[in-house]
């Protein structure tokens, strides 16, 4: 038996772990680094899995290839000859407009995924990209752009120094946090309430956060920015601003929020006029306080405008940037910019519906328009990398029907899913364990600054290709170098900018340095490896991969500290409490008070045991609390007339799903879990556990207006009894 540790890559948390290995190379436990300094020996559930995860037997080992509904095993010369024929033979008869890729969450959750996903996007030379971005936390993004000048200035609550934190949208005590890094995110807020400190979550299910905290405030879905809004008017008309940084466009926030009375706003979203008062005087009052928000309201209806809030209010409490209030961390890496700075979007438009681009990428709500509507232009070909669209797209049966039309489809996925099942080549990439880690997108917003690296723990089979070789030689197919093409250029020209870049920074540890001599000096066993060491190197803290494997257990580098001045990248270095971007957005947000709300509304649901839709293939993590059930007030039941099952239907189709009557939601919500809808698929537990797509109930032509984030919560639906479905 001999001991491993690894930070575990399932979800934001980046809790360090102990494994403990067979000479076989099974896992025999999986525990809780004591060792760590920001995890401290917290472990979760699915971090417990990990093993599970690994060892999967439904996990694919070799490409596979699709003729018809046969799928074969066969080399990697192979597959990637397939892939070649297939990506190239659609650029030769319809142009590089014709192909798209889509990049799902765990691409964020691995060396590889974060640092070739990149130049994977730019060879295929079309503007038909897409991600789970847009699924997920772009409002957040486009909001940091509009009001920072930067897509990458990512705030997150001083968990561990804050007197007060308001929670909307967001449930750590099952999520763990999200674009914010906390392990044992519930030990924190116990914490904070130990010390004297005060939570209140605004949320329409009295959720496991909800049930810690102080006070608990039910929300109409939809309405988090109304809200918002009404706190921030009572600030500005009491006088209980205390500005800290610098800021422009005050007088027109005062404008905005004119209309936005705590009486207008009331009504509206369910939270009585006096409470939302009181509110915004507790948070003015509050020593050092933290308004948090996440994929509750980044999945709603105005959505970039509520993450823009949040921070105005951070701001004009004079507690942004501040400890104990919103602070901005500051990574062992070197900062590689993420889109434009000073930010713009819509530099393109979808070919179909012309959404705006944001970051780079356009909404995957309109994927399945490109693929379905011809012209010139129309996506023939897709690239997919470690994601399930069909299950976490918005209509993704629709989704599901466009893969199938595709002319090549080449899916870079460990299993057989929904997804995958319409590729023609599926490249798996090796075991978790088999490959090294770094966290590179979550170490940029972590409570405190820290680093860990993890190398691989198993070796590579003989024969086996690494992630990262996958994706460079993707890479250099859809470049038109070839199958057969060094994916080792690829690294090297990588590492050239990376660190081309660094020696011009300013202020940079190798600041003038000699490029070559830098890349001689570098060390690593792997392209990832490789250009880890050069992010580090050229990071502020001027550490180096042979300094983290000094330190396998990882490195506290402190407290976070203010440092506004080096995320703020507006014209003028002020921070925008307002925005032309904004101001049409702001109109319609208004005329939302005087709009009557429909009588039933669907949100989805976080699961302790869940994350994404391939845990659903773990024994240990699927049954008990973990189900896919409707949640329904009881009073909804008796109104509705509901027994054992209920059909729901909405705009974009329905579903007939099993009902669970609880007073934790709000009357007028339905609540059903997302990532399930394993009907016939080939993961075998998942299979037994099968559920049912919440995303056939989400309609595609329903976004964020600025950013075209999909809307997942607060879907106008209607619900009525149903007789349970053969089988069920």
């Amino acid at each position: 038996m001999r001991t491993v540790h690894r930070t575990c890559p399932i979800c934001d948390a980046v809790c360090g772990l102990r494994l403990e290995l067979a000479d076989d190379d099974r896992v025999l436990s999986v525990r809780g680094d004591t060792e760590d300094p920001l995890s401290k020996g917290y472990i979760c559930p699915k971090g417990a899995s990990l093993g599970q995860i690994d060892e999967d037997p439904d996990r694919l080992s070799r490409p596979m290839i699709r003729t018809g509904d046969t799928w074969r095993e066969v080399g990697w010369d192979e597959a990637f000859a397939a892939v070649e024929r297939g990506l190239m033979g659609v650029v030769e008869a319809h142009g590089r407009q014709a192909l798209a890729s889509y990049f799902g969450n765990p691409t964020f959750h691995t060396m590889a995924g974060i640092l070739y996903r990149g130049p994977l996007a730019q060879s295929l030379g079309t503007t038909n990209l897409f991600s789970a971005s847009s699924i997920d936390q772009i409002p957040k993004h486009v909001a940091s752009g509009l009001m920072f000048g930067s897509a990458t200035a990512i705030g997150v609550p001083d968990l561990d120094r804050t007197d007060f934190l308001l929670v909307l949208g967001a449930n750590p005590m099952e999520s763990h946090g999200s674009l914010c890094a906390a392990p044992d995110f519930p030990g924190r807020l116990r914490a904070l309430r130990r010390r004297g400190g005060r939570i209140v979550v605004v949320d329409p299910r009295r959720t496991r956060t909800a049930a810690i905290a102080d006070d608990h405030l039910f929300v109409r879905p939809g309405t988090d920015a109304l809200l918002l809004f009404a706190l921030v008017r009572t600030l500005l008309v009491e006088g209980l601003t205390d500005v800290r940084v610098p800021v422009e466009g005050l007088a027109r926030l005062r404008e905005y929020a004119a209309a936005f009375t705590p009486d207008a706003v009331a009504p509206v979203c369910g939270i009585g006029a006096e409470r939302i008062v009181a509110l915004a005087r507790e948070l003015a009052a509050a020593p050092t306080a933290a308004v948090y928000t996440r994929m509750g309201t980044c999945t709603a209806d105005f959505g970039t405008l509520t993450q823009w809030l949040v921070d105005v209010l951070n701001v004009l409490t004079g507690n942004l940037d501040r400890p104990g209030g919103v602070m901005f961390p500051k990574p062992a890496t070197m900062e590689v910019p993420w889109g434009p700075r000073p930010f713009t979007m819509g530099r393109w438009h979808s070919r179909v519906r012309e959404l705006p681009e944001a970051l780079g990428e356009l909404p995957l709500a309109t994927l399945a328009d490109e693929i379905t509507t011809p012209g010139e232009g129309q996506v023939r070909a897709l690239v997919t990398v470690a994601g399930n669209p069909v299950l976490s797209a918005p209509n993704g049966p629709r989704l599901g029907d466009a893969l199938g039309g595709l002319d090549f489809m080449v899916s870079v996925d460990p299993y057989l899913n929904e997804t995958t099942r319409h590729a023609h080549v599926i490249l798996p990439p090796p075991r978790i364990l088999q490959m090294p880690h770094y966290d590179l997108l979550l170490l940029t917003v972590t409570v405190r600054n820290y680093t860990r690296f993890s190398p691989p723990a198993l070796p590579l089979e003989p024969g086996q290709v690494s992630e990262a070789e996958i994706m460079a030689r993707l890479a250099l197919i859809a470049a038109g170098q070839g199958a057969d093409a060094d994916p080792a250029q690829l690294e090297e020209m990588i590492l050239g900018q990376i660190l081309g870049g660094g020696v011009q920074i300013p202020g940079s540890p190798v600041e003038g340095q000699d490029v070559a001599a830098l890349r001689a000096g570098l060390t690593g066993e792997s392209g990832p490896e490789l250009i880890l060491d050069a992010l580090l190197k050229c990071g502020p803290y001027g550490l180096s991969l042979d300094t983290l494997r000094e330190h396998p257990h990882g490195m506290d580098l402190g407290p976070l500290l203010p440092r506004l001045a080096e995320v703020l990248h507006t014209e003028d270095a002020r921070v925008r409490l307002a925005h032309p971007g904004l101001d049409a957005e702001i109109g319609r947000l208004g005329e939302r008070l005087d709009r009557s709300a429909p009588d039933t509304v669907l949100i989805g649901r976080r699961q302790l045991r869940s994350n994404n839709s391939w845990l659903h293939n773990v024994r240990g993590l699927v049954g008990g609390s973990n189900q896919c059930t409707l949640h329904v007030h009881p009073d909804d039941v008796a109104r509705l007339g509901l027994g054992e099952w209920a059909e729901v239907t909405s705009a974009a189709g329905e579903l007939v799903v099993p009902v669970q009557a609880t007073d934790s939601i709000m009357p007028g919500v339905v609540s059903l879990p997302h990532g399930w809808g394993h009907q016939g698929s080939s993961q075998r537990v998942a299979a037994r556990h099968a559920g049912f797509n919440a995303n056939a109930l989400t309609d595609e032509t329903v976004i964020d207006a600025l950013s075209g984030n999909a809307v997942f919560n607060g879907v106008p639906v209607v619900v009525g009894p149903a007789a349970a479905p053969a089988g069920g």
